[in-house]
Protein backbone atom coordinates (compact mmCIF):
# COMPACT_ATOMS: atom_id res chain seq x y z
CA UNK A 1 0.00 0.00 0.00
CA UNK A 2 2.53 2.35 0.69
CA UNK A 3 4.69 2.03 -2.18
CA UNK A 4 1.46 2.33 -4.45
CA UNK A 5 0.81 6.00 -3.18
CA UNK A 6 3.97 7.65 -4.42
CA UNK A 7 2.88 6.47 -7.97
CA UNK A 8 -0.58 7.90 -7.39
CA UNK A 9 0.88 11.38 -6.58
CA UNK A 10 2.86 11.16 -9.59
CA UNK A 11 -0.02 10.68 -11.62
CA UNK A 12 -1.90 13.28 -9.97
CA UNK A 13 0.75 15.66 -10.94
CA UNK A 14 0.85 14.94 -14.57
CA UNK A 15 -2.58 15.38 -14.75
CA UNK A 16 -3.54 18.39 -13.11
CA UNK A 17 -1.77 20.87 -15.59
CA UNK A 18 -2.45 19.17 -18.66
CA UNK A 19 -6.36 19.53 -17.70
CA UNK A 20 -5.81 23.05 -16.55
CA UNK A 21 -4.23 23.73 -19.95
CA UNK A 22 -7.18 22.49 -21.57
CA UNK A 23 -9.64 24.11 -19.65
CA UNK A 24 -8.11 27.72 -20.28
CA UNK A 25 -8.34 26.69 -24.04
CA UNK A 26 -12.04 25.66 -23.75
CA UNK A 27 -13.27 29.08 -21.72
CA UNK A 28 -11.33 31.17 -24.36
CA UNK A 29 -12.72 29.19 -27.05
CA UNK A 30 -9.51 29.46 -29.00
CA UNK A 31 -9.15 26.87 -32.22
CA UNK A 32 -5.42 26.16 -33.57
CA UNK A 33 -6.81 25.78 -36.81
CA UNK A 34 -8.50 29.46 -36.91
CA UNK A 35 -5.14 30.69 -36.04
CA UNK A 36 -3.42 29.02 -39.04
CA UNK A 37 -6.01 30.54 -41.49
CA UNK A 38 -5.62 33.97 -39.61
CA UNK A 39 -2.14 33.91 -41.01
CA UNK A 40 -2.86 32.61 -43.92
CA UNK A 41 -5.28 35.31 -44.82
CA UNK A 42 -2.63 38.35 -43.60
CA UNK A 43 -0.22 36.68 -45.45
CA UNK A 44 -2.70 37.00 -48.61
CA UNK A 45 -3.26 40.48 -48.17
CA UNK A 46 0.11 41.68 -47.28
CA UNK A 47 1.34 40.12 -50.81
CA UNK A 48 -1.73 41.63 -52.61
CA UNK A 49 -1.01 45.20 -50.91
CA UNK A 50 3.17 44.87 -52.34
CA UNK A 51 1.52 44.04 -55.43
CA UNK A 52 -0.46 47.48 -55.89
CA UNK A 53 2.11 49.28 -54.52
CA UNK A 54 4.40 47.85 -57.37
CA UNK A 55 1.67 48.72 -59.81
CA UNK A 56 1.86 52.42 -58.49
CA UNK A 57 5.61 52.41 -58.81
CA UNK A 58 5.37 51.18 -62.29
CA UNK A 59 2.53 54.07 -63.06
CA UNK A 60 4.29 56.81 -61.38
CA UNK A 61 7.68 55.39 -63.48
CA UNK A 62 6.04 55.93 -66.71
CA UNK A 63 4.50 58.78 -66.16
CA UNK A 64 8.04 59.85 -65.16
CA UNK A 65 9.65 58.79 -68.51
CA UNK A 66 7.15 60.37 -70.55
CA UNK A 67 7.69 63.51 -68.93
CA UNK A 68 11.28 63.86 -69.20
CA UNK A 69 10.50 62.58 -73.01
CA UNK A 70 8.03 65.26 -73.52
CA UNK A 71 10.48 67.94 -72.12
CA UNK A 72 13.20 66.61 -74.21
CA UNK A 73 11.17 67.27 -77.23
CA UNK A 74 10.03 70.63 -76.07
CA UNK A 75 13.15 73.12 -76.28
CA UNK A 76 13.43 75.25 -73.38
CA UNK A 77 13.69 78.52 -73.14
CA UNK A 78 17.52 78.92 -74.18
CA UNK A 79 18.53 76.46 -76.01
CA UNK A 80 18.51 76.12 -79.69
CA UNK A 81 17.47 73.64 -82.03
CA UNK A 82 17.26 72.60 -85.70
CA UNK A 83 15.67 73.89 -88.09
CA UNK A 84 12.64 71.00 -89.64
CA UNK A 85 13.71 72.54 -93.10
CA UNK A 86 17.52 72.15 -92.76
CA UNK A 87 19.25 69.00 -93.10
CA UNK A 88 23.21 68.49 -92.62
CA UNK A 89 25.88 65.39 -92.90
CA UNK A 90 29.34 65.50 -91.55
CA UNK A 91 32.34 63.49 -93.17
CA UNK A 92 35.70 62.91 -91.77
CA UNK A 93 38.52 63.07 -94.38
CA UNK A 94 40.78 60.72 -92.97
CA UNK A 95 37.64 58.57 -91.08
CA UNK A 96 37.14 58.87 -87.40
CA UNK A 97 40.86 58.64 -86.22
CA UNK A 98 41.44 61.64 -83.90
CA UNK A 99 45.62 61.57 -83.45
CA UNK A 100 46.92 63.71 -80.68
CA UNK A 101 48.94 66.84 -82.10
CA UNK A 102 47.73 66.29 -85.68
CA UNK A 103 45.48 67.95 -87.90
CA UNK A 104 41.58 66.58 -87.67
CA UNK A 105 39.62 67.36 -90.86
CA UNK A 106 36.30 67.02 -92.10
CA UNK A 107 33.68 68.47 -94.46
CA UNK A 108 29.69 69.88 -93.20
CA UNK A 109 27.08 69.46 -95.95
CA UNK A 110 24.16 71.54 -95.30
CA UNK A 111 21.06 71.12 -97.32
CA UNK A 112 18.20 74.24 -97.48
CA UNK A 113 14.70 72.13 -97.87
CA UNK A 114 12.70 74.62 -97.05
CA UNK A 115 11.37 77.73 -99.27
CA UNK A 116 13.25 80.57 -97.63
CA UNK A 117 16.74 81.57 -97.50
CA UNK A 118 18.90 80.53 -94.36
CA UNK A 119 22.51 82.27 -93.76
CA UNK A 120 24.87 80.22 -92.03
CA UNK A 121 26.53 82.34 -89.60
CA UNK A 122 29.34 79.86 -88.22
CA UNK A 123 30.62 76.28 -87.17
CA UNK A 124 32.27 75.26 -84.35
CA UNK A 125 33.66 72.48 -82.29
CA UNK A 126 34.86 71.16 -78.81
CA UNK A 127 36.07 68.14 -76.56
CA UNK A 128 33.67 67.41 -73.91
CA UNK A 129 33.56 65.54 -70.44
CA UNK A 130 32.72 62.61 -71.88
CA UNK A 131 30.36 61.35 -68.52
CA UNK A 132 28.74 65.07 -68.59
CA UNK A 133 28.60 67.32 -72.13
CA UNK A 134 28.22 70.46 -70.33
CA UNK A 135 32.12 70.76 -69.15
CA UNK A 136 34.69 71.82 -72.32
CA UNK A 137 37.58 69.69 -71.68
CA UNK A 138 39.45 71.75 -75.30
CA UNK A 139 37.43 74.31 -77.16
CA UNK A 140 38.51 75.05 -81.11
CA UNK A 141 38.15 78.30 -82.52
CA UNK A 142 34.92 78.82 -84.13
CA UNK A 143 34.55 79.34 -88.15
CA UNK A 144 32.71 82.39 -88.75
CA UNK A 145 30.94 81.72 -92.36
CA UNK A 146 28.27 84.00 -92.77
CA UNK A 147 27.12 82.31 -96.49
CA UNK A 148 23.51 82.26 -97.75
CA UNK A 149 22.25 79.28 -99.04
CA UNK A 150 18.79 79.41 -100.95
CA UNK A 151 15.56 77.20 -101.22
CA UNK A 152 16.87 73.67 -102.41
CA UNK A 153 20.94 74.32 -102.97
CA UNK A 154 23.59 72.77 -100.96
CA UNK A 155 26.73 74.31 -99.16
CA UNK A 156 29.64 72.52 -97.91
CA UNK A 157 32.16 73.86 -95.38
CA UNK A 158 35.91 72.51 -94.20
CA UNK A 159 36.60 72.43 -90.67
CA UNK A 160 39.91 71.61 -88.93
CA UNK A 161 40.99 71.53 -85.56
CA UNK A 162 44.28 69.77 -83.70
CA UNK A 163 43.87 67.70 -80.59
CA UNK A 164 46.16 68.68 -78.17
CA UNK A 165 48.88 66.05 -77.23
CA UNK A 166 48.42 65.49 -73.41
CA UNK A 167 44.87 64.10 -74.57
CA UNK A 168 46.54 60.99 -76.23
CA UNK A 169 45.41 57.83 -75.52
CA UNK A 170 41.67 59.13 -73.77
CA UNK A 171 37.92 59.24 -74.78
CA UNK A 172 36.17 62.57 -74.78
CA UNK A 173 32.60 63.74 -76.31
CA UNK A 174 33.06 65.31 -79.62
CA UNK A 175 30.28 68.23 -80.45
CA UNK A 176 30.50 70.05 -83.71
CA UNK A 177 27.79 72.60 -83.63
CA UNK A 178 26.38 74.26 -87.27
CA UNK A 179 24.79 78.35 -85.93
CA UNK A 180 22.22 79.55 -88.84
CA UNK A 181 19.11 81.38 -88.95
CA UNK A 182 16.52 81.97 -91.89
CA UNK A 183 14.71 85.09 -93.20
CA UNK A 184 12.71 85.58 -90.37
CA UNK A 185 15.52 85.96 -88.39
CA UNK A 186 14.76 82.68 -86.51
CA UNK A 187 18.29 81.19 -84.85
CA UNK A 188 19.01 77.75 -85.60
CA UNK A 189 21.71 75.33 -83.90
CA UNK A 190 22.29 72.13 -85.40
CA UNK A 191 24.68 69.49 -83.61
CA UNK A 192 25.81 67.87 -86.42
CA UNK A 193 28.44 65.76 -84.34
CA UNK A 194 27.83 64.86 -80.83
CA UNK A 195 29.54 61.46 -79.75
CA UNK A 196 32.25 60.39 -77.82
CA UNK A 197 35.51 59.60 -79.65
CA UNK A 198 39.18 57.86 -78.48
CA UNK A 199 42.16 60.36 -79.27
CA UNK A 200 45.02 58.54 -80.03
CA UNK A 201 48.64 58.92 -79.53
CA UNK A 202 50.72 60.15 -82.46
CA UNK A 203 53.10 57.79 -83.83
CA UNK A 204 56.22 59.73 -84.57
CA UNK A 205 59.36 58.77 -85.17
CA UNK A 206 60.76 61.81 -84.06
CA UNK A 207 59.05 62.25 -80.56
CA UNK A 208 60.54 63.30 -77.16
CA UNK A 209 60.52 59.64 -76.01
CA UNK A 210 62.30 58.79 -78.72
CA UNK A 211 64.96 61.42 -78.88
CA UNK A 212 65.44 60.84 -75.10
CA UNK A 213 66.08 57.46 -75.91
CA UNK A 214 68.53 57.98 -78.68
CA UNK A 215 70.75 60.47 -76.29
CA UNK A 216 70.63 57.86 -73.63
CA UNK A 217 72.19 55.25 -75.91
CA UNK A 218 74.67 57.56 -77.45
CA UNK A 219 75.76 58.20 -74.11
CA UNK A 220 75.61 54.73 -72.98
CA UNK A 221 78.18 53.93 -76.45
CA UNK A 222 80.46 56.69 -75.15
CA UNK A 223 80.85 55.90 -71.71
CA UNK A 224 81.35 52.40 -73.26
CA UNK A 225 83.98 53.63 -75.42
CA UNK A 226 86.13 55.14 -72.74
CA UNK A 227 85.93 52.40 -70.33
CA UNK A 228 87.10 50.08 -73.01
CA UNK A 229 89.97 53.01 -73.44
CA UNK A 230 91.05 53.25 -69.86
CA UNK A 231 90.99 49.00 -69.86
CA UNK A 232 93.78 49.08 -72.44
CA UNK A 233 95.93 51.81 -71.12
CA UNK A 234 96.24 50.40 -67.74
CA UNK A 235 97.07 46.62 -69.43
CA UNK A 236 99.63 48.46 -70.92
CA UNK A 237 101.08 50.39 -67.95
CA UNK A 238 101.27 47.30 -66.09
CA UNK A 239 103.72 45.36 -68.72
CA UNK A 240 107.21 45.40 -68.00
CA UNK A 241 109.19 48.01 -69.89
CA UNK A 242 111.95 46.26 -72.37
CA UNK A 243 115.73 46.24 -71.62
CA UNK A 244 118.11 47.99 -73.50
CA UNK A 245 121.77 47.48 -72.58
CA UNK A 246 123.55 50.61 -72.19
CA UNK A 247 127.10 49.25 -72.71
CA UNK A 248 130.00 50.27 -70.40
CA UNK A 249 130.56 53.88 -71.67
CA UNK A 250 127.92 55.41 -69.20
CA UNK A 251 128.91 53.14 -66.34
CA UNK A 252 131.40 55.30 -63.82
CA UNK A 253 131.60 52.43 -62.00
CA UNK A 254 134.04 50.67 -64.11
CA UNK A 255 138.18 49.95 -62.92
CA UNK A 256 140.83 51.51 -65.33
CA UNK A 257 143.50 52.12 -63.07
CA UNK A 258 144.88 48.77 -64.68
CA UNK A 259 145.43 50.40 -67.54
CA UNK A 260 148.13 52.68 -68.96
CA UNK A 261 147.74 56.59 -68.75
CA UNK A 262 149.07 56.68 -72.17
CA UNK A 263 147.09 54.45 -73.44
CA UNK A 264 144.40 55.61 -71.73
CA UNK A 265 144.73 59.15 -73.90
CA UNK A 266 145.15 57.63 -76.83
CA UNK A 267 141.66 55.91 -76.58
CA UNK A 268 140.19 59.19 -75.06
CA UNK A 269 141.62 61.34 -78.26
CA UNK A 270 140.97 58.76 -80.98
CA UNK A 271 137.24 59.17 -79.26
CA UNK A 272 137.15 62.81 -79.33
CA UNK A 273 138.45 62.41 -83.10
CA UNK A 274 135.82 60.26 -84.22
CA UNK A 275 132.86 62.49 -82.37
CA UNK A 276 134.35 65.63 -83.83
CA UNK A 277 133.18 66.59 -87.63
CA UNK A 278 135.12 66.31 -90.13
CA UNK A 279 136.71 68.88 -91.94
CA UNK A 280 136.08 69.68 -94.94
CA UNK A 281 138.94 69.06 -98.17
CA UNK A 282 139.36 72.92 -98.65
CA UNK A 283 140.09 74.15 -94.65
CA UNK A 284 142.72 71.21 -94.89
CA UNK A 285 144.02 72.28 -98.61
CA UNK A 286 144.48 76.12 -96.49
CA UNK A 287 146.20 74.03 -93.51
CA UNK A 288 148.60 72.53 -95.92
CA UNK A 289 149.20 75.23 -97.89
CA UNK A 290 150.15 77.34 -94.93
CA UNK A 291 152.66 74.80 -93.59
CA UNK A 292 154.32 74.87 -96.85
CA UNK A 293 155.07 77.94 -97.05
CA UNK A 294 156.70 78.74 -93.50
Amino acid sequence: MMSFLPKLLLVMLLAFPAHVVFRGAVVRGEDPTEDEEAAEDDATDQVADEDDEAEVEDDENAQLVEEREDEEEEPSAGEMRASPDADTAILFVKGEDFPANDVVKFLLGFTNKGSEDFVVDSLDASFRYPQDYQYYIQNFTALQLGMAVAPGRQATFEYSFVPAEPMGGRPFGLVVNLNYKDGEGNVFQDAVFNQTVTVTEREDGLDGETIFMYVFLSGLSLLVIVGLHQLLESRKRRRPAAKVEMGTSGHNDVDLSWIPQETLNHIMQSCRDKTSPKRSPRKRNKKRSGGSDE
